[in-house]
């Protein structure tokens, strides 16, 4: 059982210096005054900020910049890279004809960060 995650929402990465807040666009609104989430809205600059900083090696632009500074781990602008949805979502409510979107789903970047949700940013409506 999980909250249903609207707009707002505060988002951490495993990777990221500083948390981020989820954008939901408006064609998932359903009858509440925050448009709720479902499992895409996983674009990176559309829906999903950056996180500060990125440390990971993964990353090419923190690789390099280590590289450059002899091996000492050097972060550089985090540019989301979340090219799949979110898992599991809700497995029983829909949003915009997709699994709604609730704060025990994760997200995950393509250098290996987990994003997940840290506040869902409404706290009514429980969903499973």
């Amino acid at each position: 059982m999980g909250m249903q995650v609207c707009a707002g929402a505060t988002l951490q990465c495993s990777f990221g210096l500083a948390p981020s807040v989820l954008v939901v666009t408006p064609e998932n609104c359903v009858l509440t005054t925050t448009p709720c989430a479902n499992i895409m809205d996983h674009i990176p600059m559309k829906n999903i900020m950056p996180f500060g900083m990125c440390t990971t090696l993964s990353n090419p632009t923190v690789a390099a910049a280590t590289s450059a500074a002899m091996g000492v781990l050097t972060p550089m602008p985090c540019i989301p890279a979340t090219a799949s949805p979110w898992v599991p979502g809700s497995p029983t409510v829909m949003t915009g004809n997709m699994p709604a979107l609730n704060n025990t789903s994760k997200l995950m970047c393509s250098y290996g960060g987990v994003i997940s949700v840290v506040n869902p940013g409404q706290t009514t409506i429980q969903i499973a």
